[in-house]
């Protein structure tokens, strides 16, 4: 849950909600790259180490 919150305190700014705030942390977790969403604001979104998500389609 930290890092939940970590996440929507960092992009306050933008429409970060839980579910986006628990599928980028779960990504992170699993040690995945890639999400499927048609959430554009994942394009924005950044992983602990800088990097972007891989978003499909």
């Amino acid at each position: 849950m930290d890092r939940m919150a970590a996440l929507m305190d960092k992009y306050r700014d933008r429409p970060m909600d839980l579910a986006d705030a628990s599928l980028v942390a779960a990504v992170e977790l699993l040690g995945l790259r890639s999400v499927f969403t048609l959430d554009s604001d994942f394009h924005i979104y950044r992983m602990a180490d800088g990097s972007a998500l891989d978003c499909v389609p």
